[in-house]
């Protein structure tokens, strides 16, 4: 049987069947509720489980686990253009796609991919959130928080991001924190306690080499950083998450 008569069939089997997919407008209110940083409505869409729901749910595999896995990709692949769209920097978003996909490949059951999904949905929304934040933020802070991101594994100073704006440590420090509400040494640590997190989760580095590469002056600094933001310590945080999402 060629291709043709086998899409024939199979219209023609699933007609008498009376299947039908979610509407549409369930999938683009997700994509734009990620896309514009709605945590609240994200939340509560991971929450009910919708993703895995398999009523509505198109048959891309008939191995459920495979089945899940591709649209695991297709949701991720429509995240990411919709918040590219909205103003997400390309390379971060595709960073965050691939980073993504490559987990979800480890997966080895639909409730690991469905943590995993809850966790990629949230990550790209609390990320436009900050985008959007962003959108009124003055030039001089958005080039400090790209510079951020960009040397997260390298010790950043004030006097660092000064030269970049060209503006005077102090009138930057000013500036950063009447705009986003916290100082340049709070912001910078809290990037890299969220990298320090998922490194736990997802590598086999020790608590020295996560240390060492996020440029802490020391393991004791990172671990005590770590706490304070957390509420538990980078070793109590890797035994409880690490692999748990795989």
């Amino acid at each position: 049987m060629n291709l043709r008569n086998e899409w024939f069939q199979t219209e023609l089997q699933k007609s008498e069947e009376s299947l039908s997919h979610r509407p549409l407008e369930e999938e683009y209110t997700f994509y734009q509720a990620v896309s514009s940083g709605d945590m609240d409505f994200v939340q509560k869409n991971c929450k009910e489980n919708i993703f895995t729901n398999s009523e509505g749910m198109g048959v891309l595999s008939t191995n459920p686990l495979t089945n899940i896995k591709y649209h695991f990709v297709v949701t991720t692949a429509m995240i990411t253009r919709r918040c590219i769209e909205a103003g997400m920097e390309l390379e971060q978003a595709f960073r965050l796609s691939d980073f993504y996909i490559l987990k979800m490949d480890a997966c080895t059951s639909i409730e690991a991919i469905s943590k995993l999904h809850t966790q990629m949905a949230l990550d790209y929304t609390q990320k436009m959130m900050l985008v959007k934040k962003s959108a009124i933020l003055s030039k001089p802070v958005i080039l400090c928080m790209d510079y951020m991101y960009t040397h997260i594994n390298c010790r950043i100073t004030v006097n660092d991001l000064a030269d970049q704006v060209g503006l005077s440590p102090s009138y930057l420090s000013r500036l950063f924190k009447k705009e986003l509400n916290i100082s340049i040494s709070d912001y910078i640590c809290e990037m890299k306690i969220e990298k320090a997190q998922h490194l736990l989760k997802y590598s086999d580095y020790s608590l020295i080499e996560i240390a060492n590469y996020l440029a802490f002056s020391s393991q004791s600094h990172f671990i005590q950083s770590f706490k304070k933001l957390i509420g538990i310590t980078p070793k109590k945080y890797r035994d409880h998450y690490y692999r748990t999402s795989w």
